[in-house]
Order: C-alpha cells, then sequence, then structure tokens
C-alpha cells in the first residue's frame, strides 16, 4: 500500500508517541520540537500534533441508528467498580433497540482513558450490528478528564493490577449480558492492545476474538493459555512493537491459535487513530478496519 504523506518532521512524530507514552516529560517533548522547529513554527507543530476529537468523528452520539449509555460494571478484584460507554445498534424500521441477541465487542482505550474518539469507535462496532462496549480504566480517578494530557497522568496514578482485573470485569458483564449472544471479541490500542492480548489469555475459552493494535504480546508462556482467534495490527515505522509480531507468530502457530498478523507499511504508532490526523494512514486504517470487522465476524458472530 502507499504510505500517507506526512507533513510533520519524523523526529516530531517520534517525540509525541514518547510523550504521550510518558517515556519524556511535557517540557522535553516541547523542547524537543522547538529543537526541530524553532520559533513560531513550534506551536503550529504542537497543535498539528494534538488530537482533534471532531475532526476524528464518524458517527455522530446523537445518530438514531445506535442507542448508546453509560454503565457501572462491579469490580470486586479491581477498583470496586468501571463505567464504561455501551452501544447497541437500533431497529432501521422503528429504532427500538434490535429485539435479538448481538454479539459483543470490547473496546479498550489508549494511556489516557475513554475519551471521544473511543467511544466514537464502538458507535462504529454498533454500526457493524455488535454491541460494544468501552470501559474507562480512569474511573476510580474520576474518570476521563476531558483531555488527553490530563487523562495521561491520571493513567499513571491507578494499579495497573486493579485496572487489568477492572478490564477483565467488563468482558465478563459484557458476556453475561441476557442480550448478548454470549460470544465477545476484544480490541484496543496501544495500552489497549496490550490488554486486549492480557484478556486472550486470562478469559481462555470465553474470548472468541482478539484485534489488538499495536500492542505488547503476551509472554512466551502465557500464550498456550489463548483460545481466541488472534488478529494483530501493527505499524511498520512502530519498529520496537512490529518487532515483536515474529516471536508472537510462532508461539500462535505452535498453540495451534487461529491467528494472523499485519504490518502496515509506511505507518506509525497510533496509524488508526483519525483524532490524531499526523499519525493517522487513512489507507491502513481502513484496511485494518475492514479486516477487523470480517475477523469478528468470522469468530464472533457465529
Amino acid at each position: 500500500m502507499e504510505p500517507k504523506a506526512t507533513k510533520l518532521p519524523a523526529e516530531a512524530i517520534a517525540l509525541y508517541n514518547e510523550f504521550i507514552h510518558g517515556d519524556i516529560s511535557r517540557r522535553s517533548f516541547m523542547d524537543g520540537i522547538h529543537k526541530l522547529a524553532g520559533g513560531l513554527a513550534a506551536a503550529s507543530v504542537i497543535s498539528a500534533l494534538m488530537p482533534n476529537y471532531a475532526l476524528g468523528q464518524q458517527v455522530s452520539r446523537t445518530d438514531d441508528r445506535i442507542k448508546a449509555t453509560y454503565e457501572t460494571v462491579p469490580s470486586p478484584q479491581g477498583n470496586g467498580s468501571i463505567k464504561g460507554y455501551f452501544v447497541r445498534p437500533m431497529s432501521a424500521d422503528t429504532r427500538n433497540e434490535k429485539p435479538t441477541k448481538l454479539p459483543g465487542v470490547i473496546v479498550i482505550h489508549e494511556n489516557r482513558g475513554l475519551n471521544p474518539h473511543i467511544e466514537d469507535i464502538a458507535r462504529r462496532f454498533a454500526l457493524a450490528n455488535f454491541m460494544a462496549f468501552a470501559p474507562d480504566g480512569l474511573t476510580s480517578v474520576g474518570g476521563f478528564p476531558g483531555d488527553d494530557y490530563r487523562g495521561g497522568q491520571l493513567f499513571n496514578q491507578v494499579d495497573k493490577t486493579k485496572m487489568a482485573e477492572d478490564m477483565i470485569a467488563s468482558a465478563r458483564w459484557l458476556k453475561a449480558r441476557p442480550d448478548c449472544t454470549g460470544k465477545i471479541g476484544a480490541t484496543g490500542f496501544c495500552y489497549g492492545g496490550s490488554t486486549t492480548n492480557m484478556l486472550a489469555v486470562q478469559l481462555g475459552g470465553d474470548l472468541a476474538a482478539a484485534a489488538p493494535f499495536y500492542g505488547g504480546p503476551p509472554t512466551a508462556t502465557d500464550i498456550p493459555k489463548i483460545k481466541a482467534a488472534v488478529l494483530v495490527h501493527h505499524g511498520e515505522l512502530d519498529t520496537r512493537l512490529a518487532a515483536t509480531w515474529p516471536a508472537y507468530d510462532q508461539g500462535l502457530t505452535a498453540a495451534h491459535v487461529p491467528h494472523e498478523g499485519y504490518i502496515y507499511a509506511g505507518c506509525v504508532h497510533g496509524f488508526n487513530c483519525d483524532a490524531t490526523p499526523e499519525r493517522y494512514n487513512k489507507v491502513a486504517a481502513d484496511l485494518a478496519w475492514q479486516r477487523t470487522i470480517h475477523w469478528f465476524n468470522q469468530y464472533v458472530r457465529v
């Protein structure tokens, strides 16, 4: 595929990725951009790198083809409870909730919490005729605060072991809903991609399929616990994570787990996020989405 022409230097995007992953401070990020761009241009570069949720919205919150609510899920092994965004498709003729049971998809955010982009991803799954639940790992510290920088700060305050239990509780809640078929898949991005792999390990046969986007793989000893069909997405230029795929591929093969993995040419970490246009690669994101929907139709809907 043809890579997207990038308007900003690769070094700027790399600095942004280090910043959002907590590898460098906000000051180091801004200083680095100033060194790259210099003067007034730095402000434009920083602005271009920040998320634009309106730009990345594909499905309106008020779209009458869906019904969305915020639900609170018990999580006794985690932080006590976790709040999330639950979306179902509506019937085309009456605009009522479809009476038939639907398969479910857990949608897991990056390391900033349940921001508007992840909620939009959940709505996209509803339009693909799944019920979707996007939990907010920041629930115990007040929830997503409205911007990604503060969300990242709060993310670092949450006990990660308890947050993992919150995500497991969310998946089990979705699977057990009376309007769910009892088959669920999981997808997520960055932290959410790693957590999707974690759910595949921890849930075993209770998870039908997993589609992690640029997430860290499980340990070699955990891979044999996976029963879900696994579809992996990485960006070619996200070299650290892309380099983990061959060993994960070998481990899944040895464990006889149905799986596929794709490395998207010319793509950086976060290539699926249309709310961050300097990382977004529309060609790759559209293809990855088509593959994910096909994967879930194949393994979660049946």
